[in-house]
């Protein structure tokens, strides 16, 4: 039986804590947050212990994973924490960093852990994204070609959602070049700092291309009067093509053939959904304990990602394509970007 506890207790925890409810081998046991009133309505709705002290929690519970449920300003301080008390298993809300030193000292963190850090992007397991990635696996569409990757929320907000999601579908490669723009700062969302808009193109590992926009340069999918339901992936191939929108439709387009659908349709199935991603997540992080093989937003891939993001910054303050082989973005970069705004 793993026992799980929450860092966090607002409401993405507790989709965290609902999708135990179909893990028979897994129960959370507490949870832990500095305001007295939140942690304790919390605790006694899933009847778990409360706890002030995140260190006290785990030293007390011994807990075989964590999930941290924060704002991304204390995302370092939580994660030394856990990796320091050695607890075997740990997810993280995204984005895993905002600028160059979390980032950093992450790596570092990384370098020396034995903790199994992970991103909650816990709908890389949904199951329509899963069926075209199936296939595009298959070889039925031939060799891919090129991909795209779009959200309406800002890059820190949704881009490392479609970059994790939308490269899936072709393998998982590695970005290899960014070639990028930004257009202004997002005041509006303060918890996820970044441009109000950005478009890239990246070379990818396996001789792809891919297009990458965040804001409202990008598409509309679903509801045109919201910002977060934009988000969508898609492969071209030289016999077809799939694209998945996580609020929308998905479509398998081989030769003459067509497969298509909806994502849901309505909000309590939508809400059904996530519960199921997210439970498939944790899965994938016990599995991952077990067998070895880490989970597809493990934090090594997740660092990547983000690394990806700052040399978007730093293709547009320099107006030229980034290499990442030996990326070393300076610790002011996303400063030097806001400074040459109007």
């Amino acid at each position: 039986m793993y026992k799980a506890a929450v860092i966090g207790c607002g409401g993405r925890a507790r989709d965290h804590v609902r999708a135990y409810e179909t893990i028979p081998n897994a129960k959370v046991v507490a949870c832990c947050a500095p305001t007295p009133n939140r942690r304790d309505a919390f605790a006694k709705d899933f009847g778990i212990k409360a706890y002030a002290d995140a260190a006290e929690m785990l030293a007390k519970e011994k807990p075989d994973i964590v999930h941290i449920v924060t704002w991304p300003n204390i995302r370092v301080e939580m994660m030394t924490i856990v990796s320091d008390a050695n607890v075997p298993l740990c997810t993280v809300e995204k984005p895993v960093a905002t600028a160059v030193p979390d980032w950093r000292a992450l790596c570092e963190l990384q370098a020396r852990t034995k903790t199994k850090f992970a991103v909650c992007h816990q709908t890389r397991w949904n199951e329509h994204l899963e069926t075209c990635r199936r296939a595009v696996a298959s070889g039925r569409l031939g060799k891919p070609l090129h991909v795209h990757l779009s959200a309406g929320m800002n890059i820190a907000g949704q881009g490392t959602h479609t970059l994790n999601y939308g490269l899936s579908l072709v393998g998982d490669p590695a970005v290899t070049e960014v070639f990028g723009n930004a257009w202004g700062w997002d005041v509006h969302d303060t918890g996820h700092p970044a441009p109000q808009a950005t478009v890239a193109q990246l070379s990818l590992e396996n001789g792809i291309k891919a297009l990458w926009t965040s804001g409202p340069v990008s598409p509309v999918c679903r509801d045109p009067n919201t910002t977060y339901q934009h988000v969508r992936g898609g492969a071209y191939c030289e016999n077809g093509r799939v694209e998945w929108q996580q609020f929308g439709k998905w479509e398998i387009v081989a030769g003459d053939k067509t497969e298509s659908g909806l994502c849901y349709v309505d909000g309590a199935q939508f809400g059904a959904n996530w519960i199921v991603e997210q439970t498939a997540f944790h899965k994938a992080m016990f599995a991952w304990l077990e067998t070895g093989t880490p989970a597809g937003t493990n934090l090594k891939r997740s660092l990547h990602e983000w690394a990806v993001v700052l040399a978007l910054y730093q293709s547009a303050l320099e107006r030229r394509p980034i290499a990442m082989k030996d990326f070393d973005p300076p610790a002011d970069l996303v400063e030097r970007y806001k400074q040459t705004l109007p």
